[in-house]
């Protein structure tokens, strides 16, 4: 299959996907390679391709649901992580990124698109699973979240549990 044909491929597919949809997952689907998927998104991505790499694969960005967003910037330790998670979602609302500011190669933000509860587990699994240190480490526990959620009376009752918890800066 030609290149501009199997992009065209994969951002059908990944419009028709509820689900992120993993490289690998692509690259079977097309019959390539998943250095051929990376390469194709990326090259998707500098068209101005709305496509997210999460830890679950690939999302096509599309405006979420939730029309209300708010930026929470708070501070904890790496042993608090499933909780202030935790907290956003119980309250109603989605995580979608991280942003931390690094003294290097200033500010960092990955998307998490956290939606429910075992979104957060399977987050966390993987964080202690792995090696690598979660993003919040980098600037001494300090970071920032976006939140959406479907209303604002939803997003106080986040800033207050996040608040009354401690986490809020």
């Amino acid at each position: 299959m030609e290149g501009d044909r199997r992009r065209e491929e994969i951002l059908k597919i990944l419009k028709n996907s509820s689900r992120a949809v993993s490289g690998s997952g692509l690259a079977k689907m097309l019959g390539v390679s998943r250095q051929v998927i990376v390469q194709d998104i990326a090259l998707l991505r500098a068209v101005n391709k709305n496509i997210l790499a999460t830890s679950k694969g690939y999302l096509l960005y599309q405006q979420h649901k939730e029309n209300h967003h708010r930026c929470f910037s708070v501070r904890h330790s790496s042993e608090a992580i499933r909780d202030e998670l935790m907290t956003v979602i119980d309250n109603g609302g989605q995580v979608l990124d991280i942003v931390v500011e690094h003294d290097v190669y200033g500010q960092i933000c990955v998307d998490l698109n956290l939606e429910n509860r075992a979104d957060v587990e399977e987050f966390c699994r993987k964080i202690e699973k792995s090696r690598a240190k979660p993003l919040n480490i980098l600037a001494d526990g300090d970071h920032v979240h976006t939140v959406a959620a479907s209303s604002e009376v939803i997003l106080d009752n986040i800033e207050r549990a996040l608040r009354d918890k401690g986490y809020l800066k």
